[in-house]
């Protein structure tokens, strides 16, 4: 039997600062009515001072780490999905391999925004399975709270901060692991969903740069629109490819956006609500680090265990979107 690439354990990390949908209220021509009824969103957490994505993803990994019974020395790479890496450069993934203690493993960050963990599942578990690898250490984490415009209503509702963490290892004669991934881009879409200011188009450093954002914008009806299709396109590309139909899945576990997208594409599917995870409401969008939080719960609530199917599929920036299906 081929060589697969199996998750042998989660991990999540989340800040312990709470902000609610009341607070939220304090700061914008908002109320919890409304953010609940559009959104799902009741609560998200957000870093304190010294708490940044790469402390969040390092917490996360070393939770999946102890998990697994592996020895940081023994990681062979860090793959961390983000777009808010504390700097430029170094990658995220180099900040995290010093903080656990992988001296010997490689690192890098993957840039696909809120499908971060999608592409970085699928390119981790590409190079387990061909040997270049034997295990891996997959992040998402994101902490976007830091650079939203909290005068807006549209976007300052929706994020939170947080990380989750899997441990893929090469494993001989079994059916588990990443069955097929679709991975998809439309670059036309990224004016729907960007930060203009810290690149080398309009550099942080130039004076000229001031008259153009530097805080999340997201224009809300396109993307809306755009995730709906999007989302229920990727799950049923994947599962034609795999041979298999909605009904062999054991639980649905998409990108924590928005409930009323996430309700959308499990009602194409044709997925009941008791196969679907949500938590949503405790965390709002933590962009790269949605996904595994989100399996993470699962697997800590019993939703989760080893045999079963479960799909992901997720959406951000870029625009990028994709899909991965599991034997868990």
């Amino acid at each position: 039997m081929a060589r697969r690439a199996v998750i042998q354990s989660v991990g999540h990390a989340v800040p312990d600062k709470v902000l609610t949908n009341h607070d939220i209220e304090k700061l914008v021509d908002t109320s919890d009515d409304w953010i609940r009824q559009r959104t799902g969103i009741v609560e998200r957490r957000v870093c304190s001072p010294g708490e940044t994505t790469s402390t969040l993803a390092a917490a996360a990994g070393k939770q999946a780490l102890e998990r697994a019974g592996l020895d940081p020395m023994d990681l062979q790479m860090v793959i961390v999905g983000t777009v808010t890496g504390d700097m430029l450069f170094p990658s995220t993934a180099c900040l995290v391999q010093e903080i656990i203690g992988a001296k010997r493993a490689g690192a890098f960050d993957v840039g696909a925004a809120c499908a971060g963990f999608i592409y970085s599942l699928q390119i981790a578990a590409s190079m387990v399975e061909n040997g270049a690898i034997g295990n891996a250490l997959v992040i998402g984490a994101d902490a976007l709270t830091n650079i939203i415009d909290w005068t807006d209503r549209g976007t300052c509702v929706l994020f939170g901060d947080g990380a989750g963490a899997v441990v893929l290892k090469a494993e001989q004669n079994t059916d588990r692991g990443l069955i097929n991934t679709g991975l998809y881009a439309d670059g036309a879409g990224g004016k729907y969903i960007n930060i203009e200011v810290g690149g080398t188009l309009h550099p942080a450093c130039d004076p000229n740069s001031a008259k153009f954002r530097n805080t999340v914008f997201m224009a809300g009806a396109e993307v809306y629109r755009f995730a709906v299709n999007a989302m229920g396109d990727a799950c049923c590309r994947v599962l034609e490819m795999s041979r298999m139909e909605p009904s062999d899945i054991d639980l649905f576990v998409p990108h924590q956006a928005n409930l009323r997208i996430i309700e959308s594409a499990a009602t194409r599917l044709g997925i009941p609500p008791e196969k679907v995870f949500v938590n949503v409401q405790k965390y709002g969008n933590t962009s790269g680090g949605s996904i595994p939080i989100a399996l993470c719960e699962a697997v800590e609530e019993g939703r989760l265990k080893p045999g079963m199917i479960v799909m992901t599929v997720g959406f951000g920036a870029g625009v990028v979107w994709g899909a991965n299906l599991i034997r868990w």
